[in-house]
């Protein structure tokens, strides 16, 4: 491709670059492309940095304008330097989309862009939500929702302009954070919506920024919300935070006195029933717990869940495997013996609550004394959405069971015994 570019004249470039057709991605072409879309009042944009949202809203707002001499088009952005650096004069805005001969009037002190054919955008600032009262739209662009101050009253206002023309529709461009505004959006009949990640565009971005973010912030909770785009949810009353774990993270384990490998077993083996928690945990020489390895799995016999927390034993080379027996103890360890009779297995009883059981193990994470070797989305999911219920997104919590117990063998009542078996 870069080669083919190089052979283009100036004008031959110029076009190539605005025919968005043939550049775009699959998740930068609005939905009534698709033959098979459904009719949507709001196109939401979900994506991370660098995925091509700006030039996705840019390009749907110059289509509207070229097409639609009568279009009055609102940009909406987080603050008016934001709408001007970003939406307007940015390397994907407004003014960059467009070919020479096609590109609108930029009227700054009228805060407005005019296309030859009479179509008009107008910027407002989600600062100042009262702007938006008065004027009308066929069509909107808002960039960056998920940061706006007042989002809800912003976008309020907004809704009671779009009053023009046949269908007024609007384009929602953002970077996701779980706010209620968003929430409702997803959940709207009325609107469709769009995920990409920030590799879906790694064509059009620096291969050594690609490399430097996903090596640094793959999978922990900034990562999956600025680089994958996803809402990663926490819930207020939740014994752990976002925030907490990734104070307690770290890049590798220390040599570890002891380790355990816990297993939360299913109490059916039937399709759609609960997962089986397998978490693996160490214990340092300061008395630093380590979680090493989330190997948790759903849908597998008690032959196949038994198995596979045999394999993980072996492999970190751990001191025992710790089971809870509540779901049938004996039929636990028989299943995990028959995988492999060496195996030392701990049967542990549950006298109270998974809440209550948790509380201790999340007051060792707030004294600092349990560390995440790694990232774990799936089990740290499930610990920022556990609440007193004892369910984490209504569902049983089996990493956080596993977790609990393996925590739980290596800090209250456990020996200061040296490992058994070596690393």
């Amino acid at each position: 491709m870069t080669d083919l570019l190089l052979t283009l004249t100036p004008s031959e470039y110029d076009r190539f670059r605005t025919d968005f057709g043939v550049v775009a991605h699959p998740h930068q072409m609005p939905p009534d492309a698709s033959s098979n879309s459904k009719d949507w009042t709001t196109w939401l944009i979900l994506g991370g940095r660098g995925a091509g949202k700006t030039r996705a809203g840019a390009e749907w707002v110059r289509r509207l304008a070229l097409q639609n001499p009568k279009a009055r088009i609102a940009l909406v952005g987080e603050t008016e330097h934001d709408v001007r650096s970003v939406m307007i004069e940015g390397a994907s805005g407004l003014l960059s989309v467009h070919a020479a001969h096609e590109r609108p009037r930029w009227q700054p002190s009228r805060r407005r862009l005019r296309w030859k054919n009479g179509a008009i955008a107008e910027m407002y600032s989600a600062e100042n939500p009262e702007g938006l009262r008065g004027p009308q739209f066929s069509a909107a662009w808002c960039d960056e929702l998920a940061k706006w101050r007042h989002a809800e009253a912003t976008f309020d206002m907004l809704q009671f302009g779009l009053r023009l023309g046949e269908r007024p529709r609007q384009v929602v461009t953002t970077t996701p954070r779980p706010i209620a505004l968003l929430k409702k959006l997803i959940a709207d009949p009325s609107t469709a919506l769009t995920r990409a990640g920030t590799v879906a565009n790694a064509f059009n971005l620096s291969p050594a920024f690609i490399e430097h973010v996903l090596t640094r912030y793959g999978g922990t909770r900034i990562g999956r919300q600025e680089i994958d785009g996803e809402i990663v949810e926490e819930r207020a009353a939740a014994l752990w935070t976002r925030a907490g774990l990734e104070s307690c993270r770290v890049d590798a384990a220390p040599p570890l006195l002891r380790i355990v490998v816990a297993v939360d077993p299913p109490a059916s083996a039937k399709k759609g029933s609960d997962a089986c928690g397998i978490v693996a945990a160490g214990r340092a020489e300061d008395g630093t717990i380590y979680v090493i390895e989330d190997a948790s799995v759903a849908g597998l016999t008690p032959q196949g869940w038994a198995m596979k927390a045999v394999s993980l034993w072996h492999r970190l080379k751990a001191d025992s495997l710790i089971a809870e027996a509540n779901q049938g103890g004996d039929m636990v360890k028989a299943v995990i013996n028959e995988a492999d009779r060496e195996v030392p297995v701990v049967l542990k009883h549950a006298t109270r609550g998974k809440y209550h059981r948790a509380e201790p193990v999340a007051q060792l994470y707030e004294q600092g004394r349990v560390k995440h070797a790694g990232v774990y989305p799936a089990l740290e999911d499930e610990m920022c959405d556990f609440g007193i219920d004892g369910l984490s997104s209504g569902k049983s919590p089996d990493r956080l069971d596993a977790l609990v117990w393996a925590i739980g063998a290596l800090t209250f009542g456990a020996r200061g015994q040296p490992r058994v078996r070596g690393l």
